[in-house]
């Protein structure tokens, strides 16, 4: 019937195969040949029941998100669904794979469902800023009920098949998917049983029509988090229309709450977040074809937080991992720390009851460096300084097998630098984690000068592995996140050198959508770190140092620039401090002003733009929306604003730029001067996105 979805009759059974590679996307051509096939099957006299399935990896995995924003191609996924749903024939949708958006909404337009035992069935559109427009908010509830149905598509999580049993989503688990449809579809026929159309069963939904608490506490549980998102709300008010409106009425609002997100700022960042991730997976001059050494065990120096962090990421994804330490007493403790954590986390539900001892087993703790000759990856997680990681890297050679991958997690050191104490230059890499490691999901992999093509492949195809989002940098200090945050932290605090308070800049960034201000941020690390690197350095900091030589580390002696209740992790505001910023001001001769709340937004956000700028003219980030990757996945940048890059073109380029020469002038501050490539591009009226338009056209 068309290229893309074919038709074949098996007995009295229509087959209709989606064969759309790599994941069954709902393109118009597919749209339009479910279309002519189901048509065909419905008119066919000797057609008694009809099979939707797919052929490749997967069931429809979703919309065709390139189409978004284009001008629509006919057939519109409704017209498609409608005709379905109307069928005076059973439909049944036979899943494997995952059934993601618009390929669960065309699920649920069938009359039923079955699905293979590994298969995912959810309703995600929410987290590119969307809700589902083709019927997912009236039908889902109708068919496993209000509560699951919120949770599955505000929070946007999908379930496996047992729980999709279980809610009444499909009716039976089976072996292969077609053979399975068409099994089922034969016992439907033979049994004459009536066709379940869900936009006429109202069933799972008249507890909540009764009670609306049902709804309003799950919709309440689900939104906590989501502060600053349209979308979660949006997709909760269509959710609720399934309970108070008719059917066709309830479709008709969710088409309005899709259509509006659609053109909303939040989607269109949250949209282009999701292909920057994608995008982040292509190394730049890497000849292709170049293929991933092979990691069957990774070795880890290092048991303390981050190293870990880093090694029940690798136990998670079910990697065995040597976890090295050079005391017994070191490696009890961070051996005890992961059991914790894990335990911890199955207490919680979030994973099976007899998955912490699981994955305990995959890691083997030992004493003395000599142990990482069967490691396929090394990964170094030792004290921060470059004379320490040189040590290691020198006895690397000694004992790491020929072709290993040797990665140091580094956050601001120089890895060419590092790689010099080795005889295996080509095998060395950065692979900066974020703490926790377990949980952040941003790994930077530092490139450096003699880092060969296939370490690097390696290291981005591995850091994909373990759940990570990988990000291919350059060397230079602090790399591309730190970097840019250390130009945030030179002005938070120059601006309480000018009258403004730690709570007032927090109160600024974390309104703007961050999780955490500066200052805040500094409690949580501890400010004696700093303290003791400025020494170290023949630096001072005059506020900051004030802080620590009257105890104030932050959180961990209950005092910083915030203070903390007795085992408490909120940061109240401390007249002390106050106290403390203006006799320092006193004593330098530096007078107080209102400092306004847009001026600190200016000042907190434009110069890391401006040293995003200068990483891209050096080379040290391939791509602006790989600068934004760094940020999203390892400093909490609000999605729904694309990262900085992104922000900066909504913005616009002169106007930053103009506000940074303003500001280095009224400062006395040089460094806020416009990057030549900003000053560029804004002199040209163009964006950040029009470099990587003009790389791709190159």
């Amino acid at each position: 019937m068309s290229e893309v979805v074919t038709l074949e009759r098996q007995d009295n059974i229509a087959v209709i195969t989606v064969n759309s590679p790599p994941v069954n996307a709902l393109s118009a051509a597919v749209r339009g040949g479910i279309l002519e096939c189901m048509k065909s099957a419905i008119a066919d006299a000797q057609v008694q029941g009809i099979v939707l399935t797919c052929a490749g990896r997967t069931f429809i995995a979703g919309a065709d998100i390139t189409e978004f924003g284009k001008p629509p191609k006919p057939p519109g996924l409704a017209e498609v669904l409608v005709l379905m749903d109307d069928s005076p024939k059973p439909i049944v949708a036979a899943i494997h794979g995952t059934a993601l958006g618009g390929g669960l909404e065309v699920a649920l337009a069938c009359h039923y469902r079955v699905a293979t035992k590994d298969a995912k069935l959810g309703l995600p559109e929410v987290k590119l800023g969307l809700l589902p427009g083709a019927g997912g908010t009236q039908r889902l509830p109708r068919a496993v009920g209000p509560e699951l149905a919120v949770k599955m598509i505000v929070g946007g999580d999908p379930i496996g098949a047992e729980a999709a049993l279980k809610a009444g989503l499909i009716e039976e688990i089976v072996e292969g998917p077609a053979a399975g449809g068409v099994a089922f579809c034969r016992k439907l026929v033979a049994e004459k049983r009536p066709l379940r159309r869900l936009r006429d069963d109202d069933s799972k939904i008249a507890a909540a029509k009764a009670d609306r608490s049902i709804f309003t506490n799950a919709v309440a549980a689900l939104t906590k988090k989501a502060r600053g998102l349209e979308a979660p709300f949006a997709a909760a008010d269509a959710v609720g229309a399934a309970i108070d409106l008719p059917f066709d009425e309830g479709l008709k609002k969710e088409r309005e709450g899709f259509l509006k997100l659609l053109t909303s700022d939040q989607s269109k960042a949250q949209r282009y977040a999701f292909f920057a991730e994608r995008e982040a997976n292509k190394i730049e001059g890497v000849p292709e074809g170049t293929k991933s050494r092979p990691v069957a065990r990774v070795a880890i120096l290092g048991a303390g937080t981050m190293g870990g962090g880093i090694a029940m990421s690798f136990a998670n994804a079910g990697i065995p991992v040597t976890l090295i330490e050079t005391a017994e007493e070191q490696l009890k403790r961070g051996m005890g720390i992961m059991q914790k954590n894990w335990e911890a986390t199955a207490a919680r539900g979030g994973i099976p009851a007899d998955a912490p001892a699981k994955r305990m087993a995959l890691i083997n703790g030992v004493v003395g460096i000599e142990n990482i000759g069967d490691a396929d990856l090394v990964i170094e997680a030792v004290f921060e300084t470059m004379a320490v990681k040189k040590d290691v890297f020198g006895k690397l050679d000694q004992y790491a097998k020929p072709g290993a991958v040797l990665a140091s997690n580094t956050s601001y050191l120089n890895i060419d630098e590092i790689a010099k104490a080795t005889k295996r230059p080509q095998d060395v890499l950065g692979m900066h984690f974020f703490s926790p490691a377990n949980v952040m999901k941003l790994c930077e992999i530092v490139r450096a000068d003699k880092t060969a093509p296939d370490a690097l492949v390696t290291a981005v195809s591995i850091a994909r592995k373990i759940a990570k989002v990988p990000a291919v940098v350059g060397v230079c200090d602090g790399f591309v996140g730190n970097r840019m945050l250390a130009q945030r932290g030179k002005q938070s605090e120059k601006l309480l050198f000018e009258g403004a308070l730690p709570q007032q800049v927090d109160a600024v960034v974390t309104k703007f959508g961050m999780p955490m201000g500066p200052f805040a941020m500094g409690d949580l690390a501890g400010l004696d770190i700093g303290w003791r690197s400025r020494k170290d350095r023949g630096i001072k900091s005059e506020i900051a140092d004030a802080l620590c030589e009257a105890g104030r580390f932050g959180q961990k002696t209950g005092k910083g620039y915030y203070k903390y209740e007795q085992g408490s992790r909120s940061a109240l505001p401390d007249p002390e401090v106050e106290t403390l910023i203006d006799e320092t001001l006193a004593r330098l001769g530096l007078k107080k002003r209102v400092v306004s709340d847009e001026e600190i937004l200016e000042r907190m956000m434009y110069p890391m733009i401006n040293e995003g700028a200068k990483i891209l003219a050096e080379g040290i980030a391939a791509r602006p929306s790989d600068i934004d990757v760094v940020w999203l996945y390892g400093y909490g940048w609000p999605i729904y604003r694309g990262g900085p890059m992104f922000w900066a073109d909504t913005v616009g380029l002169k106007h930053i730029a103009d506000r940074l020469a303003f500001y280095a002038k009224e400062t006395n501050d040089p460094s806020l001067e416009p990057a030549p490539l900003l000053k560029k591009l804004a002199d040209e009226g163009k964006t950040f996105a029009s470099l990587a338009a003009a790389s791709k056209a190159a």
